[in-house]
């Protein structure tokens, strides 16, 4: 998806009110550097700038697209990187284990309705207390 280009409506505006003040005096001054040829100026380097930052989005756009196909690229070559040493060693060799696979043979087979995500937390429990005051209270761990 491409990143929206940018337009001013400041810059709009104040090319219309150049042409404006231009059909009153194309030298007017108006005294503390507020001259038509200033104001001029002004609009085209904001014109130019906006120009660059669209063309900085549209190349940024471009890069991001070469990212995402070198990325793609790479997670394939990885996979096949993976399937060759479980080939040349077996998917139950060291070899395997170090280039990142699970060896078969260290591979937990889940039964139907088991969760396979292995839970680093430990398992809590809950136990019932009575104080002295014959009040029974739950403590969870």
């Amino acid at each position: 998806m491409a990143r929206r280009k940018r337009t001013s409506l400041v810059l709009e505006r104040a090319v219309r009110r150049a042409a404006s003040i231009n059909s009153i005096d194309p030298s007017l001054d108006l005294g503390n550097g507020l001259t038509l040829p200033a104001f001029s100026t002004l609009i085209e380097t904001m014109r130019t700038k906006e120009n660059a930052y669209n063309s900085a989005l549209s190349s940024l756009d471009k890069l991001y697209r070469e990212m995402l196909e070198t990325e793609g690229k790479l997670g394939d070559m990885t996979e096949h990187m993976l399937m060759a040493v479980g080939t040349r060693y077996g998917k139950s060799s060291v070899e395997y284990g170090m280039a990142g696979g699970v060896p078969e043979n260290q591979r937990r087979k889940g039964l139907r309705g088991e969760s396979s995500t292995v839970s680093d937390e430990q398992p809590s429990f809950v136990a019932s207390v009575e104080s002295k005051n014959g009040k029974k209270s739950a403590v969870t761990n």
